[in-house]
């Protein structure tokens, strides 16, 4: 399972501003490149957003589904990307001081990406998640100063 943290100058309800919102999806997660459709119960449990991965011409549509919503601490998606498989996503985010610590981990769980060996996966999901937190501050934290 990859685990990133990441300090944030904004409150929790920032960040989950941004994870509430399907449309801003591909501004802030590595891979997802276009939006096609957010249910309108978004993000409660069961809904899903239509996303699709890659860059043109070579886009793959797939889906996310919200699993467990609790703001402003715990939020729990599966994320399809085939073919590369599905993997369960969990975001907590802890105040500290006037901002929060976004933890975001993500474990493979189904398809191609589940079984290929932790020790050869860990690094790319780790530098791909950086690279998602550093984006999902970017957002959170220029909201929550407008």
């Amino acid at each position: 399972m990859s685990r990133n943290v990441r300090a944030m100058s904004c409150p929790p309800t920032a960040v989950f501003g941004v994870l509430a919102d399907g449309w801003l999806y591909p501004t802030w997660v590595v891979g997802a490149s276009r939006m096609r459709d957010v249910d309108a119960a978004w993000p409660a449990e069961r809904s899903r957003l239509a996303h699709s991965v890659g860059v043109w011409p070579v886009l793959i549509d797939d889906e996310t589904v919200s699993l467990e919503w609790d703001p402003p601490h715990r939020a729990v998606v599966r994320a399809k990307g085939w073919p590369l498989g599905e993997a369960r996503v969990t975001i907590e985010v802890r105040p500290r001081g006037t901002g929060c610590v976004v933890r975001l981990q993500e474990e493979p769980v189904e398809g191609p990406g589940a079984w290929v060996p932790r020790f050869l996966i860990e690094p790319m999901l780790f530098l791909r998640n950086r690279e998602t937190l550093h984006r999902l501050a970017y957002v959170a934290e220029g909201r929550s100063r407008e």
